[in-house]
Protein backbone atom coordinates (compact mmCIF):
# COMPACT_ATOMS: atom_id res chain seq x y z
CA UNK A 1 0.00 0.00 0.00
CA UNK A 2 1.25 3.44 -0.88
CA UNK A 3 1.80 5.48 2.28
CA UNK A 4 0.65 8.61 0.47
CA UNK A 5 -2.33 7.08 -1.35
CA UNK A 6 -4.80 9.27 0.52
CA UNK A 7 -3.20 12.50 -0.75
CA UNK A 8 -4.55 14.04 -3.92
CA UNK A 9 -1.86 14.76 -6.51
CA UNK A 10 -2.34 18.10 -8.16
CA UNK A 11 -0.17 19.13 -11.04
CA UNK A 12 0.31 22.43 -12.78
CA UNK A 13 -1.56 23.13 -15.96
CA UNK A 14 0.83 21.92 -18.71
CA UNK A 15 0.19 25.00 -20.86
CA UNK A 16 1.03 27.32 -17.98
CA UNK A 17 4.13 25.26 -17.14
CA UNK A 18 5.20 25.41 -20.79
CA UNK A 19 4.67 29.16 -20.84
CA UNK A 20 6.84 29.54 -17.71
CA UNK A 21 9.48 27.28 -19.27
CA UNK A 22 9.57 29.60 -22.29
CA UNK A 23 9.92 32.67 -20.08
CA UNK A 24 12.74 31.01 -18.10
CA UNK A 25 14.46 30.03 -21.35
CA UNK A 26 14.30 33.59 -22.67
CA UNK A 27 15.57 34.97 -19.35
CA UNK A 28 18.42 32.47 -19.45
CA UNK A 29 19.41 33.75 -22.90
CA UNK A 30 19.17 37.35 -21.69
CA UNK A 31 21.14 36.81 -18.46
CA UNK A 32 23.76 34.24 -19.51
CA UNK A 33 23.86 34.58 -23.28
CA UNK A 34 23.18 30.84 -23.57
CA UNK A 35 20.16 28.59 -23.52
CA UNK A 36 19.27 25.81 -21.13
CA UNK A 37 20.81 22.35 -21.26
CA UNK A 38 21.41 19.32 -19.08
CA UNK A 39 23.63 16.85 -20.92
CA UNK A 40 26.62 19.15 -20.53
CA UNK A 41 26.43 18.63 -16.76
CA UNK A 42 26.71 14.86 -17.19
CA UNK A 43 29.64 15.37 -19.56
CA UNK A 44 31.39 17.63 -17.02
CA UNK A 45 30.83 15.13 -14.21
CA UNK A 46 32.16 12.19 -16.26
CA UNK A 47 35.18 14.20 -17.42
CA UNK A 48 36.00 15.32 -13.89
CA UNK A 49 35.60 11.75 -12.58
CA UNK A 50 37.83 10.25 -15.29
CA UNK A 51 40.46 12.90 -14.54
CA UNK A 52 40.33 12.11 -10.84
CA UNK A 53 40.55 8.34 -11.34
CA UNK A 54 42.89 8.15 -14.36
CA UNK A 55 44.67 11.49 -14.67
CA UNK A 56 47.22 10.34 -17.26
CA UNK A 57 44.52 8.87 -19.48
CA UNK A 58 42.44 12.04 -19.27
CA UNK A 59 45.41 14.25 -20.11
CA UNK A 60 46.42 12.09 -23.11
CA UNK A 61 42.88 11.75 -24.46
CA UNK A 62 41.85 14.52 -26.85
CA UNK A 63 38.20 14.45 -25.72
CA UNK A 64 38.98 14.78 -22.01
CA UNK A 65 42.08 17.01 -22.30
CA UNK A 66 40.08 19.62 -24.22
CA UNK A 67 37.84 20.08 -21.17
CA UNK A 68 40.84 21.15 -19.03
CA UNK A 69 42.42 23.66 -21.45
CA UNK A 70 43.35 26.98 -19.91
CA UNK A 71 43.07 25.60 -16.37
CA UNK A 72 39.31 25.00 -16.70
CA UNK A 73 37.64 22.76 -14.16
CA UNK A 74 34.77 20.90 -15.89
CA UNK A 75 32.70 20.48 -12.76
CA UNK A 76 32.56 24.27 -12.30
CA UNK A 77 30.53 24.55 -15.52
CA UNK A 78 27.32 26.51 -14.95
CA UNK A 79 25.29 23.58 -16.33
CA UNK A 80 26.32 21.51 -13.30
CA UNK A 81 24.82 24.14 -11.03
CA UNK A 82 21.73 24.38 -13.24
CA UNK A 83 21.11 20.62 -12.89
CA UNK A 84 21.74 20.77 -9.13
CA UNK A 85 19.17 23.57 -8.95
CA UNK A 86 16.67 21.48 -10.91
CA UNK A 87 17.17 18.53 -8.54
CA UNK A 88 16.87 20.69 -5.43
CA UNK A 89 13.87 22.55 -6.87
CA UNK A 90 12.17 19.26 -7.76
CA UNK A 91 12.69 17.98 -4.22
CA UNK A 92 11.28 21.20 -2.73
CA UNK A 93 8.31 21.10 -5.10
CA UNK A 94 7.66 17.43 -4.34
CA UNK A 95 7.93 18.05 -0.62
CA UNK A 96 5.53 20.99 -0.69
CA UNK A 97 2.96 19.02 -2.71
CA UNK A 98 3.30 15.80 -0.70
CA UNK A 99 4.90 13.81 -3.53
CA UNK A 100 8.46 13.43 -2.19
CA UNK A 101 8.63 9.69 -1.63
CA UNK A 102 10.06 6.73 -3.48
CA UNK A 103 7.79 4.84 -5.82
CA UNK A 104 8.08 3.19 -9.19
CA UNK A 105 5.20 4.07 -11.48
CA UNK A 106 4.32 1.42 -14.03
CA UNK A 107 1.34 -0.16 -15.69
CA UNK A 108 -0.17 -3.39 -14.37
CA UNK A 109 1.36 -5.20 -17.36
CA UNK A 110 4.99 -4.93 -16.19
CA UNK A 111 6.88 -5.28 -12.93
CA UNK A 112 8.75 -2.53 -11.11
CA UNK A 113 12.01 -4.29 -11.96
CA UNK A 114 11.23 -4.35 -15.68
CA UNK A 115 10.16 -0.69 -15.55
CA UNK A 116 13.47 0.30 -13.94
CA UNK A 117 15.49 -1.67 -16.52
CA UNK A 118 13.56 -0.08 -19.38
CA UNK A 119 14.08 3.36 -17.83
CA UNK A 120 17.82 2.68 -17.53
CA UNK A 121 17.99 1.51 -21.15
CA UNK A 122 15.99 4.51 -22.37
CA UNK A 123 18.13 6.91 -20.35
CA UNK A 124 21.35 5.39 -21.69
CA UNK A 125 20.10 5.60 -25.29
CA UNK A 126 18.96 9.18 -24.75
CA UNK A 127 22.34 10.08 -23.21
CA UNK A 128 24.14 8.54 -26.18
CA UNK A 129 21.87 10.41 -28.55
CA UNK A 130 22.47 13.68 -26.68
CA UNK A 131 26.23 13.31 -27.07
CA UNK A 132 25.91 12.20 -30.68
CA UNK A 133 23.67 15.19 -31.49
CA UNK A 134 25.81 17.61 -29.44
CA UNK A 135 22.93 18.45 -27.12
CA UNK A 136 19.93 17.14 -25.23
CA UNK A 137 16.31 18.15 -25.71
CA UNK A 138 16.84 21.25 -23.60
CA UNK A 139 19.97 22.39 -25.38
CA UNK A 140 19.39 21.25 -28.94
CA UNK A 141 15.62 21.43 -29.25
CA UNK A 142 14.24 24.05 -26.86
CA UNK A 143 17.18 26.44 -26.92
CA UNK A 144 17.65 25.87 -30.64
CA UNK A 145 14.01 26.61 -31.40
CA UNK A 146 14.11 29.71 -29.18
CA UNK A 147 16.76 31.22 -31.48
CA UNK A 148 14.91 29.98 -34.59
CA UNK A 149 17.64 27.46 -35.43
CA UNK A 150 16.72 24.97 -38.15
CA UNK A 151 18.64 22.33 -36.18
CA UNK A 152 16.42 22.98 -33.16
CA UNK A 153 13.29 22.37 -35.20
CA UNK A 154 14.75 19.24 -36.79
CA UNK A 155 15.73 17.94 -33.34
CA UNK A 156 12.27 18.55 -31.89
CA UNK A 157 10.54 16.94 -34.88
CA UNK A 158 12.90 13.96 -34.63
CA UNK A 159 12.24 13.51 -30.92
CA UNK A 160 8.46 13.62 -31.28
CA UNK A 161 8.49 11.68 -34.55
CA UNK A 162 10.68 8.96 -33.07
CA UNK A 163 8.50 8.77 -29.97
CA UNK A 164 5.40 8.46 -32.12
CA UNK A 165 6.94 5.68 -34.22
CA UNK A 166 8.27 3.70 -31.25
CA UNK A 167 5.10 4.16 -29.18
CA UNK A 168 3.40 1.43 -31.20
CA UNK A 169 5.96 -1.14 -30.00
CA UNK A 170 5.93 -0.09 -26.35
CA UNK A 171 2.29 0.96 -25.85
CA UNK A 172 1.22 -2.42 -24.52
CA UNK A 173 3.62 -1.97 -21.61
CA UNK A 174 1.57 1.03 -20.45
CA UNK A 175 -2.02 0.16 -21.35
Amino acid sequence: MDINSNKQHTYWNPYFAGFLMGIILLLTFYITGRGLGASGAAKALVTQTVHAVATTHAENNTYYADQFKGGKIPISNWLVFEVLGVIIGAFISGSLSGRAFFRVQHSPNITSKKRLWLALLGGALFGFGAQFAKGCTSGAALSGMAVLSLGGYITMLSIFGGAYLFAYFFRKLWI
